[in-house]
């Protein structure tokens, strides 16, 4: 028994078009359609460190101005290597400020320390 009798060419075409698929979706573009955007760095800043620091970097905020943050835009602020405000950002600092790195992960991370070098030149 012949499954298509009258169209000879339809199993070809049929495998074909379930190869076809089947690459579309295991593709190169397959892993970016199902990656989270990337967060932007402002809006994690506002969501995660303005509270305390600001939207501004100054600290001028009723829990800023309890906890005694610095200014991100200080000299003293500004002169810490990248490395340190990472490892800051990444585990904290004293028993106010959680560390985020689990949460945000390094790149963001690394992200954030360089939005914080740009508050000082706003």
């Amino acid at each position: 028994m012949t499954r298509f009798p009258k169209f000879p060419f339809a199993w070809p075409l049929a495998a074909a078009s379930l190869l076809a698929v089947v690459l579309w979706f295991s593709g190169p573009h397959a892993s970016m359609a199902a990656a989270p955007p990337a967060p932007d760095v402002q809006d994690v800043y506002l969501d995660k460190c303005a509270v305390c620091h600001g939207k501004d970097g100054s600290g001028n905020t009723t829990k800023g101005r309890k906890l005694k943050v610095k200014d991100l835009r200080s000299p003293d602020a500004q002169k810490l290597s990248e490395a340190e405000m990472i490892d800051i950002v990444t585990k904290g600092k004293g028993k106010d400020m959680d560390g985020f790195e689990k949460e945000l992960g390094k790149d963001t991370v690394k992200s954030l320390v360089t939005y914080y070098r740009a508050l000082a030149k706003k």
